[in-house]
Order: C-alpha cells, then structure tokens, then sequence
C-alpha cells in the first residue's frame, strides 16, 4: 500500500487542497460549465488539423497516403492532447520574464509565444499517432477510430514506417524550437514510450501481477507525453519551475486517470453489465488494474493469470471472480485520486484575475471530470 500511496499522492500537492474536489468527482453528471473546453480552442484546433496535414506531406505517395492517415477530416479523432495543451497554454498565460525569440521552420524569428505552445500541441499529436501505428502492428489490430487500422489497410511494413515519418516530422519541429530543455523532455517522451511498450511485452509473472509495475508501465505508455508535453508549455512560456512542474503533475495524473479508466471501460465498454466490454487487453494476455485489484481479493486468481489467457476458459473464470470482486469499483476510485490531483495542480497555480485564464484553468479541471465519466 506504501507504493501505491506513493504513486497516488504526487510530490508537492498537499492532500487538503486536492481533497476539495473529491465529492465533485464523485459526482457522476458532467461539470455544468456554459463553456465546452473543446469549444474554448475550436478554433486553434482547425488550424491545427490543417497544419498537421501540410506537415505529414512525403515526397512518395505511398508513406504520404499512409502518414496522412489518421489527420484526414473525419477521422483525426477528439484532438484531446492539443485541447488540454493550448488550454494550458492560456491558463499559464502569467507575467513573465522575457522569454528568447524562437526561430519557425522556415528559418523566420518570431516573438509569438503562443505560436510555440502551438507547435508543442503539433508535435504531441504526431508523437501519439506514431505510438499508435507502431501499437496497432505490435498488437495485431484491424480497427482504430471506426476505420480499418493503417497495419491492416496497407500492411504491417507500410504503418510502421509511416509511424516513423511521423516520429521524424515530430523531431524536425522540435528542433525549430531551439529549446534544448524542451527538446530533452519530449525526446524522453519518446524513450519512454518505448521502454512501456517493452515492459508489457516482456513481463515475469512476479511483474504482471504488480501495481507498481503496471503503474510505472502506464505512466511511460500513457502519462508521460501529456505531463511532458504540459510540461514543456510551461517552459517555453518562461514559467517558474514550481508552475512547470504543476503542469506537469496536472499531465501525469490526468493521463493515469485517462487509462484507468480505459482500463474500467475495456471490460464494461457503454454497458452496465460486466463483461459487455471489448476484453481486448484480457485477451491479448494484458493484465490492468481491474484484474489486478480483483487479484487482491482472490489470490486463486494468480494461478489463472499465470497460466495466461490463450484459452478463452480462462477468460470466463477471470471475469467471474473480477464480477464477484470490487476490481471495477476500486479502479474508478483510483481514477478519482488521479484526477483529484490533476485538478489539485491547476487550483495550486499563482492567482489571475483575468478572465481567459480563468476560464481555461475551469475548463481544464472540467476535462478531468470528463475523463472519469467517460463511457468511450
């Protein structure tokens, strides 16, 4: 328990502020607020859409067709990573000291700080399709957003090149910000997705059945470019470390609420009925945090995961004893904590009285309670 308190109560946020918002999360209605924080930046977001589309352009048409795949209109997704980073781009929008003049792809100086955050925005959507091309081979999938999978539409060969034309895109925006400190975080990004990925696909049975171990692997999968990529927006606004690092903490927990959940949803999917849900990560052998807590309960359960979950058997006993556990509930709750503490970060931001930053720090705390609530 000393671990997972440890994991859930993150450095330098004290309990009694993020405890205000316990019995708003418990709240199952969505935050009323007359202001959709997706709406707040529509309109970068439009903008955002079309100049990820020009940077994904390759000289051959075939990685072109395939690096453009998922920014088409239509399937480009809820664009949630660049709704939370231009949303923290206006909720630190602090007095600052002289931030140095970036210098564009082109080579063009420019003094606009947000056209920066901008491009951190950019480069994070292209960091998180790439992972998603390369998981989608790993993983064998033939759907992603409602369409046939990259991997399943041009084949394996094609969805991990194009994954990684996206990865170097990423590195050449990254570069044009001269920011070596920003450079290093998002580059760690990329080390640490990988090194997730690796620890799912390589575990000992001692590791599987580990919530250290699966929050650390959830954190490098799932947590660590938001918190990275929030991070850096900070940075390159000139903000102090204290505030660079609340952005951060907002990410990371906001992330590992984000999965939790997902991992709640992989078993319940839109219904309330136990195993109505996809069992994708079950079936591929992927032990989550249901699973894991239900194990808590019933330790007979170890011996079904060790014997892994090939046979479909083993599925149907695993979700029984996850049905008589409170695995599901214990999940959520946890979920909670993480966003609680999300929400926690933004209250613990210097005071503004400006309303755009008000209204963005709202809204961010508003996405936390939209990720708990989620059904999809």
């Amino acid at each position: 328990m000393q671990v997972m308190r440890s994991l859930i109560f993150s450095n330098g946020l004290p309990a009694l502020r993020s405890s205000r918002y316990l019995i708003h999360h418990q709240s199952s209605s969505i935050v009323e607020d007359e202001h959709d924080p997706f709406s707040l930046v529509a309109d970068e977001l439009s903008l955002l859409g079309n100049k990820l589309r020009a940077m994904v352009v390759a000289e051959v048409p075939k990685l072109a067709s395939a690096a453009e795949y998922f920014f088409k209109m239509g399937v480009e997704g809820k664009r949630f990573r660049p709704t939370v980073l231009l949303l923290m781009s206006t909720a630190l929008n602090l007095p600052i000291h002289e931030a140095p003049s970036p210098i564009d792809l082109e080579g063009t100086p420019t003094s606009d700080v947000r056209t920066r955050q901008q491009r951190i925005a950019e480069i994070t959507e292209m960091i998180h399709v790439a992972s998603l091309l390369h998981d989608d081979v790993l993983d064998d999938a033939d759907t992603r957003r409602g369409i046939g999978s990259l991997n399943f539409v041009m084949g394996n060969k094609l969805a991990v090149l194009a994954g990684d034309f996206l990865l170097s895109r990423a590195c050449v925006a990254l570069a044009s910000l001269k920011n070596t400190e920003v450079v290093s975080l998002l580059a760690k990004v990329v080390e640490h997705l990988v090194t997730g990925e690796t620890m799912q696909m390589t575990t000992t049975s001692d590791q599987r059945c580990s919530m250290e171990y699966y929050m650390q692997k959830t954190y490098y999968k799932t947590a660590s470019l938001i918190s990275n990529s929030c991070k850096a927006i900070a940075i390159l606004a000139g903000q102090t470390t204290e505030v660079a690092m609340l952005a951060f903490e907002y990410g990371k927990n906001l992330g590992l609420a984000f999965q939790l959940i997902d991992d709640v949803l992989d078993f319940t999917g839109t219904s309330a009925s136990l195993g109505k849900g996809s069992l994708s990560d079950i079936r591929h052998g992927i032990v989550t945090a249901p699973i894991l807590f239900a194990m808590e309960e019933f330790p007979q359960l170890r011996a079904v995961v060790d014997e892994g979950f090939d046979d479909p058997a083993n599925v149907d006993l695993a979700l029984e004893y996850l049905g008589k556990s409170h695995g599901i509930q214990r999940t959520r709750e946890l979920a909670v904590q993480h966003a609680n503490l999300a929400a926690a970060a933004i209250d613990s931001l210097p005071e503004c009285d400006e309303e755009e930053v008000r209204r963005s720090r709202k809204a961010l705390i508003d996405l936390t309670q939209r990720v708990i609530t989620r059904t999809k």
